[in-house]
């Protein structure tokens, strides 16, 4: 498992139940090798506004990413995930996407910090 990697994994949704989804590896965290992920969904009505990412099959990474719909990369929908749990890879994104999303995550946390 690498960090920007599009990954199935089982996720809690809106209704309670839990079921494989997608999820983008931001960081492998220190320690037991957990990953932080965050969500990806087809509900655009979802978006945050300059902090949510659209990928789209106009990006150059969506072919690779292994996403099957456009799909909105939802920042605020964390977790951090055991190896264990995580049922493997289906593509991934640019290292600029990735390294996009790290920064706008983390300036997003130093920003409270204030």
């Amino acid at each position: 498992m690498r960090e920007g990697q599009v990954i199935l994994t089982p996720l809690p949704q809106a209704d309670g139940k839990v079921k494989p989804r997608p999820a983008l590896a931001l960081r492998e965290m220190p320690g037991y090798g957990d990953f932080l992920v965050c969500g990806l969904s087809t509900q655009m009505h979802l978006l945050v506004p300059d902090f949510d990412e659209l990928i789209t099959g106009r990006d150059e990474d969506f072919a690779g990413s292994g996403l099957l719909a456009d799909s909105l990369i939802r920042l605020g929908f964390l977790a951090v995930l055991p190896k264990k749990l995580i049922m493997g890879s289906i593509g991934a994104v640019s290292p600029q996407r990735h390294r996009r999303l790290l920064k706008r995550l983390s300036g997003y946390l130093l920003e409270r910090c204030k």
